[in-house]
């Protein structure tokens, strides 16, 4: 956990770095594929998820240690070797494991955030899962634990091969050549990401593309169909934390409501998206039809709302930055106590995001945990060796977001009552 919090520690300035130039370099070159509110709720999905990943919060059903220890019939030799065998084999279980998350309904609920986004770019790749507290994919590296790749050897390559994911989730670089034969590129992974029909459920790959191509399941971005991104159920908020767990409230809904029992059982493992009949006639959920025709989510916000969300990310940022850094002197139980501020903040702030009415009682929630902790400790999990000015840093801040979600939230409740006190219109046909 530590080793991964000090390789965040330099992993998310770059990625924040890209995310903004891609943004500057979109605007200078009058195609801007970076909306504000998104790229911000893109950013606190990441956040959560590599806090949870940093606490160790999952279960891995079988360990990839415990599969060396057991089933290996060969070594591969020291050397580059070695890591090579294991870059490749990772690159098929991660084919697997993503093909397993896109048609099974179960499964989707762990992988449906990273699609979420209506909106293709560099921050859209930071959308990753909080909800994958079950992990299987250590049953997919066993052509490596049968040639005796050593754990640690897994343990080196596993974050470079994630990262190396990162790149390609943009669209401004078009097809790149010979290269599109070999390794994944942005043209095909935006085909991954759209929800046109002769896009759905394609390219799979994660960093070689010719396991598509083997398993059936490869399709070339068309000039013809342009993608259009995002799920044909739209998530319809910013708060990366209810993302998360939509898919899954709906199956519970699903399973409580089918009066077949078969039903009841069986909806956890069928198809992406199959809901039993009599519930579905009952309990419609909207899916866009044309996917050339529906409306983006993006609630009418002012300014000052922009400006603010960004004011909060930033804090939440430097929360976690300390958090990373020192989660060995913090440690443990206290640490998942810093993690659940975290949590709670990012909750906070989408709301708000939302223009949600509840979003002052959970920021308020949040302030007085942090106020909480501070007074208690009299310090913030030991940050007082950065300087004196920790403590009443933290306290004004605590206290004055409280006043400025307060105000954002009375300026959200005159607005939905002028919308409701205002007259009919009327218009000639």
């Amino acid at each position: 956990m530590e080793t991964y919090g000090k390789i965040l520690l330099i992993a998310m300035p770059a990625f924040l770095l890209l995310v903004l130039f891609e943004k500057w370099y979109g605007w200078r070159r009058g195609f801007d594929t970076v909306r504000n509110m998104d790229m911000i709720s893109s950013l606190s999905s990441g956040i959560t998820n590599v806090t949870k990943d940093v606490l160790g919060l999952s279960i891995a059903i079988i360990s990839y240690g415990w599969l060396v220890d057991h089933l290996a019939v060969l070594k591969v030799p020291d050397g580059w070797m070695t890591y090579l065998v294991a870059f490749v084999v990772l690159d098929f279980a991660g084919y697997w494991t993503h093909r397993i998350a896109h048609e099974y309904n179960f499964f989707w609920n762990n992988h449906i955030i990273h699609h979420s986004s209506e909106e293709f770019n560099l921050a859209c790749a930071l959308r990753q899962s909080i909800s994958s507290i079950v992990k299987i994919f250590a049953i997919f590296l066993l052509p490596a634990a049968l040639l005796g790749v050593p754990e640690n050897v897994i343990a080196v390559i596993a974050p470079l091969h994630l990262f190396a994911q990162f790149w390609y989730h943009t669209r401004h670089i078009k097809k790149m050549g010979w290269l599109e034969y070999i390794i994944v590129t942005p043209s095909h992974h935006r085909v991954h990401h759209a929800l046109n029909p002769e896009y759905l459920d394609k390219n799979y790959s994660q960093i070689f593309i010719f396991w598509d191509k083997l398993f059936g399941t490869y399709q070339e971005e068309l000039e013809s169909v342009p993608p259009v991104y995002g799920i044909t159920r739209p998530v319809q908020t910013w708060n990366p934390i209810r993302i998360n767990f939509q898919h899954l409230w709906l199956l519970i809904l699903d399973a409580w409501r089918a009066a077949d029992w078969r039903d009841k059982f069986r909806i956890w493992l069928m198809p992406t998206g199959w809901r039993p009949s009599d519930v579905a006639a009952k309990y419609p959920v909207f899916k866009i039809g044309d996917p050339y025709h529906f409306e983006k989510y993006d609630p009418r916000v002012s300014t000052g709302m922009h400006i603010w969300s960004w004011v909060q990310i930033t804090f939440c940022l430097l929360f976690i930055s300390y958090l990373f850094g020192n989660i060995a002197t913090i440690g443990s139980p206290a640490m998942f106590l810093y993690g659940l501020y975290v949590f709670l903040m990012v909750y906070a702030y989408t709301e708000l995001m939302d223009k949600n009415p509840n979003a002052l009682a959970w920021e308020i929630i949040k302030n007085i945990m942090g106020l909480s902790i501070l007074y208690a400790q009299g310090d913030w999990f030991g940050a007082s060796y950065l300087g004196p000015f920790i403590k009443p840093l933290l306290t004004a801040y605590f206290a004055g977001s409280t006043f400025v979600v307060a105000w954002f939230a009375n300026q959200f409740r005159k607005e939905r009552s002028g919308l409701q006190d205002a007259p009919p219109s009327h218009h000639l046909a």
